[in-house]
Formats: C-alpha cells, structure tokens, sequence
C-alpha cells in the first residue's frame, strides 16, 4: 500500500471498530489477486472506507466529482485511489478509467445503484456496472451493508456505535457465454444479476 493510503487505511480501521463496532463476515471470500470488482449496495458515506479496510490490498473507488472541492478532504481523495465521477451525466471517462485499471490486475468497489439510498431500501441497478464486467469478464464479489444507513443516513447526522456489518457473497464468475444482448440492454441485465445477488445475502 501507498503511504497516504495506509495511513487513510489505518484510521478508518480505527475509527470503524471504536465508533460503529464493524464487522465483516467472509472476509475469505474476497478475491485479493488479480481484477476483481467488489459489488456493495450503496447505504451512506461510510460504505466506501468500510469497503476498503475489508480488503488486504489497495482498492479503487468512483466518488462525485464534487468531494474533490471539500475542504480539506477533497485534495486528499485522489491519494486515497478516488476516482472522481460526473454523476450529472453517463461519465463514460471514468468507466474508462475503471475498467483499465481491471484489466491492469487491480480492485475496485462499485454500487450498482449509483447513490445512496434515502430510505435504506435497494434502488434499481444502473447499467454501469454492467459495462465494466463486459468489457473486463472480471469475477464479482457480491457485498451487502447493514447497519450503515442507520449509522448515517443520506441527509441526516452519523449515529455513534451503531453496529455496522459488511457481509461478503460468493464470488460470481462470467464468461463471454454470459454475454448475451448488446449495448445498454446487456450491461443493465449483468448489473440487475448482481445486484439480486446482492439482495439475496442475509445478515449472519
């Protein structure tokens, strides 16, 4: 790992255990060699970092390009592996980025959704992940969150000690058999099979 990512690493590690008490089950699960896409459902601001410290290795995340103009965080993500992402539009440079970096043997976290839920219910699959299994046939960790939205819900205030639990699925593997249909109809189908994978892991 780099130096700022270890540090930001560190102290999420810290920070996550003291304040939400977080707890990853199947953690042996996670694919930590080689392009991988880590699949989560999308419940608050903490899911990225939450996300990260489950792995071993360093891992890539999509954030809206307006985090890069936060004080003070902002000029820290692009340490921290963020890839920023105009959320006004089909960003298709940073598909781009994402599915070069795949295809170069590294890790990335993508919600399905797109953006945090507002009631912690799912919301309908964005055809981007879709694309980025397509054009990459990487394996897919499927990943659900619990606990997050309540801890810090889309709008409202963190919630100290709420338990958080990240539970990890089965890997899904594709082929270019899975492949079937084109263009946005293709990519919005791989990315509704993930997420009801998504949908179908339980809390343990």
């Amino acid at each position: 790992m780099g130096v700022h990512y270890q540090f930001g690493y560190r102290i999420a590690q810290f920070l996550s255990r003291t304040l939400f008490d977080y707890r990853v089950v199947h953690r042996e699960r996670i694919i930590e060699a080689g392009g991988a896409i880590l699949a989560m459902n999308h419940e608050s601001y903490l899911d990225p970092p939450l996300a990260g410290i489950a792995c071993q290795r360093e891992i890539y995340y999509l954030a809206r390009k307006t985090l890069l103009d936060w004080p003070i965080l902002g000029p820290i993500l692009p340490h921290l592996n963020v890839i920023p992402v105009n959320q006004d539009r089909a960003d298709m440079s940073a598909l781009k980025n994402v599915i070069r970096l795949v295809r170069a043997g590294h890790s990335t976290v993508i919600f399905p959704e797109g953006s945090r839920t507002l009631d912690g219910d799912f919301m309908p699959a964005l055809p981007g992940l879709g694309l980025i299994i397509a054009k990459t046939l990487a394996p897919v960790v499927p990943m659900r969150i619990f606990g997050a939205h309540q801890a810090f819900p889309r709008g409202g205030k963190p919630r100290l000690f709420t338990p958080i639990t990240l539970v990890v699925g089965e890997p899904m593997f594709f082929t270019k058999a899975d492949l079937v249909g084109e263009g946005r109809e293709l990519y919005q189908s791989l990315s509704e099979r993930v997420m009801q994978r998504i949908g179908a892991i339980r809390l343990e």
